[in-house]
């Protein structure tokens, strides 16, 4: 089954959002595609860069011995406006991750939104820092009004034994917070395939390796197209100058590497535009290539 709530209600929910309209902000109303800030993510450096050699950091201009002992990751999330649908990818961290994170709601309320006006929450994937902001300090979804949308492969591997069995000790709190998350939205529910529509005219791409059912989307409408990709690429500059490498967040390192090159070699060759959830400037920006590898040209 595809969905938690009757196949009737997911088909009326998907033509509720028929001529969404989605464009890119140079191309509607300043409103219609945005991001809205979650805090940040302070990592270890040594996590971030671990198993990529001096040498090459180097090659990519970046000398580790002038790196603090702490990265801060910004955390972007997506905000998309249609004439009767206000759609979220990802939820942010709420409280209960870290300090630095966890900032949506007043972001939320600087844009002068109430989480309640929220239709949709679509979700690339389920670490903390995307599905933990679905309950609040008093376990209640704040998004009263919205259903939810998570890919099949997703929420069948963050409910299985492996799960549990395959992650790290250090790391099983991923498991049960993405658990208890999926439990209080479950009836609110609709799971979905890579290759299909989310909903009217957003797309969901397989973008495998981050997570077992991490997924992008292509925002599809009026203008030109918008892909947000999630932690598919997730550092500039290096996961741009050299794709292949891996990253310790990365649960499957050489899948993800395959997805990232060929979700950058996709966003190059189309000029199309994206949203990076953990890029710099808000995220938004476009791909070009550079040398063997790209780079990230951030939106002015």
């Amino acid at each position: 089954m595809l969905t938690r709530r009757s196949f009737a209600a997911g088909a009326a929910a998907v033509a509720g959002l028929a001529g969404l309209g989605l464009r890119s902000r140079a191309q509607a109303a300043p409103d219609a595609l945005r991001t809205l800030s979650d805090g940040q993510l302070e990592m270890p450096t040594d996590f971030v860069l671990r198993g990529i050699p001096d040498a090459t950091l180097a090659e990519i201009g970046i000398d580790r011995g002038a790196l603090g002992a702490t990265h801060a990751s910004p955390c972007n999330l997506t905000l998309l406006r249609g004439p009767d649908r206000l759609v979220l990818f990802d939820a942010g961290a709420g409280t209960n991750f870290m300090p630095s994170a966890g900032k949506l709601p007043e972001s939320l309320d600087a844009a002068g939104i109430d989480p309640g006006e929220v239709t949709d929450v679509i979700f690339t994937h389920a670490h903390p820092d995307h599905i933990w902001g679905v309950l609040d300090d008093f376990d209640e979804v704040p998004f009263a009004n919205a259903a939810f949308h998570v890919c099949q492969t997703e929420w069948d591997y963050w409910r299985s034994d492996a799960a549990l069995a395959e992650m790290p000790e250090d790391r099983q709190s991923f498991v049960i917070g993405a658990r208890s998350r999926f439990e209080a939205i479950e009836d609110r529910s609709t799971l979905f395939k890579p290759g299909t529509e989310v909903i009217s005219g957003i797309e969901a791409v397989a973008a495998f390796g981050h997570t077992p059912g991490h997924c992008a989307f292509v925002l599809h409408g009026e203008g030109a197209p918008v892909m947000v990709v999630g932690d598919a690429i997730i550092n500039d500059p290096i996961s741009f100058a050299r794709p292949d490498l891996s990253w310790g967040a990365d649960q499957d390192p050489e899948t993800g590497a395959k997805t990232r090159s060929a979700l950058l070699d996709r966003l190059a060759s189309e000029k199309m535009r994206f949203v990076g959830f953990h890029l710099p400037n808000g995220g938004l920006g476009r791909v070009e290539t550079e040398g063997a590898g790209y780079r990230f040209v951030p939106d002015a």
